[in-house]
């Protein structure tokens, strides 16, 4: 069973997948002005891998969305969080991080990461910090093959 949150003025935050539009998901994803270049192949590709979150206005269209990549036990990683300008300033974000972090399916996730260029304020509000993970190591490969050396064999 798909889980919603109805939210005041009509405004409903599901992650029925059917209901998600990726035109209109990649679309938001492009004006964000921290977004990589991603094809609209990748777009599919990623939100098809994941726990997807549309955020709709009363008449059913979207106007927001974010996925969570997890493993729906231990780990969870918010990302791709985006409301469109014309209805932001409404707690729409804040109803879609709120729904994410509620979600049944999520109830025992403990750990959850994410990044951000300019919301901290409106992460820190629910617990996240900026810092250092100790121990925690990243790589970021921009499609390139794995370095001379760097093979299992």
């Amino acid at each position: 069973m798909p889980y919603a949150v109805e939210l005041p003025g009509g405004f409903v935050v599901s992650d029925e997948r059917s209901r998600l539009d990726l035109g209109f998901v990649h679309a938001a994803l492009s004006d964000a002005a921290w977004m990589e270049e991603r094809t609209r192949a990748q777009t599919e590709r990623s939100w098809a891998n994941c726990l997807p979150l549309g955020v709709y206005a009363p008449d059913g269209s979207p106007v927001g969305c974010g996925r969570i990549l997890t493993d729906r036990a231990l780990r969870a990683h918010l990302g791709d969080v985006v409301i469109v300008p014309a209805f932001r300033g409404r707690g729409l974000g804040k109803a879609l991080v709120e729904a994410a972090l509620s979600h049944p399916e999520l109830a025992t996730v403990t750990h959850w990461t994410l990044a951000t260029m300019d919301a901290h304020g409106l992460y820190a509000r629910y617990g996240f910090v900026s810092r250092q993970q100790e121990g925690w190591m990243t790589l970021t490969r921009h499609g390139r093959p794995l370095p001379s050396g760097a093979s299992s064999r």
